[in-house]
């Protein structure tokens, strides 16, 4: 673990449908990185990480920046996307210079949002290329660290969690397996991260019904398979990310750094 991360983890052990497991050390999730301790930056100069991807819009980093260890260098991509953005967006209109108008925003936003699965099919619908651009950090690396990659939004629930889902599928690991992942989210957000985020929405006003509730903390598994059914009907999320402009190689690479 690293101190002041809820929902950080390294994706290898993850079964492969072919036998064996994706390779540790070579794909991390988690979410934003704003609170990290001194303990927590000295761990996390430690991995082997090199490479840190970043789903966040210019707004949400510009709200709460990435803190990072300033004894070693990182390389920072960023890959935003906007669907999947609402706990970012609760945590700036909670900050803004005009709370009421904020609020009113923000609650016109969430009465307009669906439920989590078509978010993340709304999601696959216009972001393959961010998508494939991390499916081709991770099949770019090498074993010399700090290469591996860590990939996170701001929650690590929504586009982390489709993105790793996406990348685990296109190399042949286990389904069942790939969901489990994705729904433990809640679970290690569970607590002060959760009730910090429903807090900031219902003092905006907003009514904190079920189905908001679980846009902003919630990873159901019947969430990511639809997602993931999606990418089904499309030939797979090997074929996905090569819709985004994975090439045959990069595949290739991706499999070969993930499930050798």
């Amino acid at each position: 673990m690293i101190e002041g991360l809820q929902n950080f983890r390294d994706t290898g052990g993850t079964p492969l449908t072919g036998g064996g497991s994706t390779r540790s050390g070579v794909l991390y999730r988690s979410e934003a990185l704003t609170a990290l301790t001194p303990a927590g930056l000295s761990a996390l100069a430690s991995t082997d990480i090199g490479v840190i991807a970043d789903f966040r819009t210019s707004a949400e980093r510009g709200m709460a920046a990435d803190r990072l260890p300033d004894t070693r260098a990182f390389r920072i991509v960023e890959l935003p996307l906007l669907e999947g953005a609402l706990t970012g967006a609760a945590q700036q209109a909670a900050a803004a210079p005009d709370p009421a108008a904020a609020s009113a925003a923000i609650a016109a936003a969430l009465a307009q949002l669906p439920g989590l699965g078509d978010l993340y099919v709304s999601m696959l619908g216009q972001g393959a290329a961010s998508f494939a651009e991390l499916a081709r950090l991770v099949a770019a690396a090498t074993d010399d660290p700090p290469t591996a990659v860590l990939v996170h939004c701001t929650a690590g629930k929504d586009r982390t969690g489709v993105a790793i889902a996406l990348l685990l599928d296109a190399v042949g690991a286990d389904r069942a397996a790939v969901v489990a992942d994705y729904s433990s989210s809640a679970a290690n957000l569970a607590g002060p991260w959760a009730d910090r985020m429903r807090a900031m929405v219902t003092a905006m006003g907003v009514p904190l019904t079920p189905t908001v509730d679980e846009l902003l903390t919630g990873t159901p598994a019947e969430a990511i398979e639809q997602a993931l059914a999606w990418t089904d009907e499309r030939g797979g999320a090997a074929s996905y990310l090569q819709s985004g402009g994975l090439t045959d190689d990069e595949l290739d690479g991706l499999r070969a750094r993930l499930a050798a």
